[in-house]
């Protein structure tokens, strides 16, 4: 028989967070988070997620063993200033038992109801910072510190319970050898000085740091059409930075200004901390915190977490300058693979921008969907 509990105390969302440490133990392709960082993103009094949004966390049981966790997610900015009533799940993971996901997702479809919503939608998580997408192709690929991995038979599960491909992410790689460094700064340079646009380099983080906030408001509007995006607060862009500043080399964040010094493209490239956070085992210390900074300077594969550009300078060539900044610093660092973070299929522009380096496809991934 499966049991539902509800996360109340610490202790079970300290549980919630370790299932997956049992559920992939010695897979070589699972990524762990840090517990801690975890633990906290789920906590209303340090994440402002919770300003706009709720969230209520579930363990399954079976003969006494954790069998399955989800959260289930309303991110009411979306309802009820988007008028998507969607209700969101996330962090859903399962042994191979469709009762477990089955009796999980039902609790998910009980809290929608309750809530007036019209379909739910998953996995994914708060908003568009959060990991999303359940990995549907690729599983001899390892993961990254901001995707989820799974066993194949999770969307086997999905479709088992009548859920549907809402939306699906496209995972690409290419090897820096592929960059035609010549043409792009040639592109660059021509681009600048067309635009009078200049591109910004840094080598300590207080220095990018002034640009953040501008980031993201080109980020809203380079991404705010997509189907996916919901707005950031003020409150949570600041709790991006407390996270990631950390992990972020500001070596690799590249940004360009118009003549007025006003932000209109930025780039942001981590290197991969997956073998890192994988010998860290979820824990900082006493020397999970020597492999993330080993990586964070010496990693030769780099992820390219997010490019936005602002809509009056898109398809004026402009990533161009972002590139051109990109390889001068990846061929100081010598680095070997890029590898780009989930981008929805139908995002046309984005897959353009990418044809040059002749990348490889190497990951799918898709969030399902079902009218409630």
């Amino acid at each position: 028989m499966i049991t539902l509990q509800k996360v109340t105390s610490k202790k079970e969302m300290k549980q919630f967070v370790l299932f997956p440490f049992s559920l992939y133990k010695n897979n070589p392709y699972w990524v762990p988070p840090i517990v801690k960082d975890e633990i906290a993103s789920f906590d209303s009094s340090k994440n402002p997620v919770f300003e706009n949004a709720e969230a209520q966390f579930f363990i399954a049981f079976k003969n006494g063993e954790i069998v399955g966790r989800v959260a289930a997610i309303i991110n009411w900015l979306e309802v009820e200033k988007q008028q998507l009533k969607k209700m969101r799940f996330g962090w859903f993971d399962f042994i191979d038992d469709i009762e477990v996901s089955k009796v999980l997702l039902n609790k998910v479809k009980e809290i929608g109801l309750n809530n007036n919503l019209a379909f739910m939608e998953g996995p994914v998580g708060f908003n568009n910072l959060d990991k999303t997408g359940v990995l549907t192709a690729g599983f001899q690929h390892i993961g990254t510190m901001i995707t989820w991995y799974n066993h194949p038979y999770y969307k086997e599960h999905l479709e088992q319970l009548g859920f549907v491909k809402e939306k699906e992410y496209f995972e690409n790689k290419f090897p820096f050898k592929n960059v035609d460094r010549v043409y792009f700064n040639r592109m660059s340079n021509l681009i600048k000085r067309r635009f009078q646009l200049k591109a910004l380099d840094f080598t300590k983080t207080k220095d990018l740091l002034p640009y953040v906030d501008e980031m993201f408001e080109v980020l809203e509007k380079s991404y705010g059409k997509l189907s996916t995006f919901v707005p950031i607060s003020k409150a949570q862009i600041a709790f991006f930075k407390r996270k990631y500043i950390g992990f972020i080399n500001p070596e690799y964040i590249k940004f360009v200004v118009d003549p007025n010094h006003k932000l209109i493209a930025f780039a942001i490239v981590m290197p991969s901390f997956s073998e890192a956070l994988q010998k860290a085992k979820g824990t900082l210390f006493p020397f999970g915190l020597f492999h993330l900074l080993h990586a964070r300077k010496k990693a030769k594969d780099v992820v390219f977490y997010l490019i936005g550009v602002d809509p009056a300078y898109q398809n004026k060539g402009v990533h161009a300058i972002l590139f051109d900044q990109c390889t001068k610093t990846f061929a100081k660092k010598r680095i070997v693979n890029c590898i780009r973070t989930p981008e929805l299929a139908d995002n046309d522009a984005i897959q353009k921008i990418w044809k040059n380096f002749d990348p490889t496809r190497h990951k799918r991934r898709s969030t399902y969907k079902k009218m409630l």
